[in-house]
């Protein structure tokens, strides 16, 4: 196999699964929409970065760790499992505190969002991807199959995860321009609260989900 049709290839493999809606895609719309378009540049930074993390970790042998010790998946499994089951229920909290203010239903939204940076946003990204395992466990499984025979496994490694997130890029931009469309159907308290509840749910669910094993 030469680096050429080892890129393509993994190319191939990765961008279906960047296609595939999940927990990332949700963190970045629900972001959007909600107009902190700085804070979703800042979640779609976050997550490329743990790409690039897992992808070294990786092409190192760090990762190996998470699937011959048995320890220090758990580990990382019930921690992610933990901060994404907060995050969920967090949101959700939200949206009953807020349902209490004394605001009108129908009121429209200021377009000005608090805490709307691209350093929160890049943090929560960055958190989300790096205690997922199962991003390390598929960089494990898939990875290794793309490195040529004699090609430097942590430069292989580091440019194919460098695919990963050019795709990633790519991806988002499209996500974050469809989420700009919805941000005018999201004006209204009734409406955001609406979409925090649907993205907790999804987000906990998430960590409910990891925490079985599924």
């Amino acid at each position: 196999m030469t680096i050429s049709s080892s890129l393509w290839s993994f190319a191939l493999v990765v961008g279906l699964l960047t296609l595939t809606p999940g927990l990332d895609t949700a963190l970045i719309l629900r972001t959007a929409a909600l107009g902190r378009r700085r804070g979703a540049w800042g979640v779609v930074l976050g997550i490329q970065a743990g790409t690039l993390v897992w992808g070294a970790l990786t092409s190192l042998g760090v990762t190996a760790v998470l699937t011959a010790s048995h320890l220090a998946y758990e580990v990382l499994r019930w921690a992610g499992a933990a901060y994404l089951v907060w995050m969920g229920a967090r949101m959700l909290i939200g949206t009953f505190r807020r349902e209490t203010a004394p605001m009108p239903e129908d009121s429209v939204l200021e377009d000005r969002v608090l805490e709307d940076t691209v350093a929160r946003g890049f943090r929560q990204g960055l958190t989300t991807n790096l205690l997922n395992p199962k991003v390390g466990a598929f960089y494990v499984a898939v990875l290794p199959q793309f490195i040529p025979a004699g090609a430097a496994p942590l430069a292989m490694g580091v440019l194919l995860a460098s695919v990963h997130v050019a795709l990633g890029l790519i991806w988002s931009t499209v996500l974050v321009a469809f989420a700009r469309v919805l941000r005018e159907r999201l004006r209204t308290a009734r409406a955001r609260r609406l979409l925090d509840r649907v993205t907790g749910t999804v987000i906990a669910a998430f960590g409910v989900r990891l925490a079985l094993g599924d």
